[in-house]
């Protein structure tokens, strides 16, 4: 506004700049409050009254409709501030709600698991989203860790409809069920009393043993086995099995299959935004030829870098959700007697 004041008294009454006064309230409304708005309006104010006396156009037909237009301006700005005030604070309750359910939905998963490490990124492909349709758990039960990760048919609020159905499902079987195909059929039931249509989970469900993990897939990505002498494998099932929902139309009892899982080893449990991301001329992210970065002390540092070479992969956002689950296992603390004693 000092700007177009000093333009129309350099350049006198003939141009008219004064009108262009109104950018001020209109600016402030996108930024400040209402009273900044009115303030910033009455500074226009008080800017064009003095000039337009200097000018000798003070009170004229055409100065009237100018100060006539700064105060409408003015007016209007203040309405246009008050406006995005409120959906500002509509926002942020919609924001404090969504995190809330994003910790029911997506709790953080234990760090430390007996002998495991374990690490976990999820990214969203919706826009400031904090949830999608990926799902993940890993829970400590009387049976040993047991895990799930799992990608719903589907985007938006319906898939993650979906996603809790399928984690409540799971966090009650797998304290419940003494084996994974137990927790399987629990998952399908559950499941085929809510999903509609031709809508499905793909899922492996998992469990930790003394050296070796089961796996029990439904139609999902293979895990990638990390071994300690460095060999990089994927973890195929021994037969397919539809996904969640569609149980069905599959073997008639799924089986779990058993991978050795020892000291130094890592597993690497994903969903298909991993894979089928794609750059800029359409190559599938290579994540067997990338899981090398996997190798740092930290598990958790490590994933973050598998993430960031995806993101770089693909130039920009992923076109869908994504989530990974990394597994190391470490040789077990040597136990202790009640004398804090190493046996």
């Amino acid at each position: 506004m000092g700007a177009v004041g000093l333009t129309d008294m350099l350049a006198g009454p003939r141009l008219g700049f004064l009108p262009l006064l109104t950018l001020g309230p209109t600016f402030a409304s996108v930024s400040g409050g209402v009273r900044r708005t009115v303030l910033v309006g009455a500074l226009a104010l008080a800017i064009c009254l003095p000039l337009s006396a200097y000018s000798g156009v003070l009170f004229n037909r055409q100065n009237n409709l100018t100060i006539a237009t700064i105060t409408a301006v003015t007016g209007a700005s203040m309405l246009a501030a008050h406006l995005r005030i409120r959906r500002e604070r509509e926002l942020a309750n919609v924001r404090m709600v969504a995190e809330t359910a994003q910790h029911v939905l997506l709790r953080p998963v234990p760090r430390r698991a007996g002998d495991l490490r374990i690490a976990l990124s999820y990214t969203s492909a919706a826009a400031e989203a904090r949830i999608g349709g990926d799902l993940y758990e890993v829970v400590t039960t009387p049976q040993g860790v047991r895990l799930l990760i799992g990608d719903v048919q589907g985007k938006g609020l319906q898939a993650v409809e979906t996603a809790a159905w399928t984690l409540g499902a799971f966090r009650e079987a797998a304290y419940d069920e003494p084996d994974l195909p137990g927790i399987g059929d629990r998952l399908e039931n559950s499941l085929a009393r809510h999903l509609g249509g031709e809508r499905f989970v793909t899922a492996i469900l998992a469990q930790v043993h003394e050296e070796e993990i089961s796996l029990l897939n439904f139609g999902h990505p293979p895990p990638l086995i990390m071994r300690s002498d460095g060999r990089i494998l994927l973890a195929e099932p021994e037969e397919e099995i539809p996904p969640l929902g569609l149980v069905s139309l599959g073997p008639a009892v799924p089986a779990p299959y058993r991978v050795p899982f020892g000291t130094g080893d890592q597993i690497l449990l994903y969903t298909d935004g991993v894979i089928e991301a794609r750059d800029a001329s359409g190559a599938f992210y290579p994540l067997l030829d990338r899981a090398g970065v996997l190798g740092g002390s930290d598990p958790q540092a490590a994933l973050e870098e598998l993430r960031a070479d995806l993101l770089d992969h693909v130039g920009g956002p992923l076109q869908d959700d994504a989530a990974m689950l990394l597994l190391r296992r470490h040789s077990r603390p040597p136990a202790r007697d009640g004398a804090g004693i190493t046996r």
